[in-house]
């Protein structure tokens, strides 16, 4: 606009109206962010009184995008609001299976198991837990997913997210957070109490 259009001496160009509210919100979102991962980290360091366990569930929850901008760019959906707010949501999920599995491997470590049997066995028995998890947060927002009709504009990016996030983060926790885990875990590592209805989740 500015290389082609010439206004008299006195005149400008303001851009208004949903254009301005959308750098607005992304202006709001930058700030979310960084808010939302360091509630995530604080929540998770009391959860688990150790900076290890929570940074390393926060390192899962930092590979969880790259789903979902894998299924923005194979839609050709461009990054809006509405999809950063399924980031948003998508981190929620993924520190969720993260806890899931990481509480399971320091109470199979907790009763004797090696480190590398902890997570080998935990990845295995946690696996269906998780899949269900995905499964009922995908299956609900396909529907809003392949939505094509009127008003689907919003709510089209933001389950595009979660869905394909969901997808990449259940490959994420049954094999990255294991492997993490193995090389960042030591002897010495601060463990939790034995649960005593572990067996019984078992």
């Amino acid at each position: 606009m500015n290389e082609r259009v010439k206004l008299p001496v006195g005149y400008h160009i303001d851009w208004a109206g949903e254009y301005e509210s959308q750098k607005r919100s992304q202006h709001r979102l930058m700030i979310v962010l960084p808010l939302t991962i360091l509630g995530i980290f604080v929540s998770l360091y009391a959860m688990f009184s150790s900076a290890k366990w929570a940074l390393l569930i926060l390192a899962n929850v930092a590979m969880a995008p790259v789903g979902g901008l894998l299924a923005l760019l194979f839609t050709g959906i461009h990054f809006s609001v509405s999809s950063g707010v399924g980031f948003l949501a998508l981190f929620g999920v993924s520190v969720q299976t993260g806890v899931i599995m990481l509480e399971y491997i320091n109470q199979l470590r907790v009763r004797g198991h090696t480190i590398e049997d902890a997570a080998v066995d935990g990845a295995v028995l946690r696996l269906r837990p998780i899949m269900m998890t995905m499964l009922v947060a995908t299956l609900g927002l396909l529907p809003a997913a392949v939505s094509r009709g009127i008003g689907s504009d919003s709510q089209w990016p933001f389950a595009i997210v979660i869905v394909g996030g969901l997808v990449w983060t259940l490959l994420l926790s049954i094999f990255l957070l294991p492997t993490l885990y193995v090389w960042v875990a030591k002897e010495g590592d601060k463990l939790p109490e034995p649960d005593t209805e572990f067996e019984e989740r078992s």
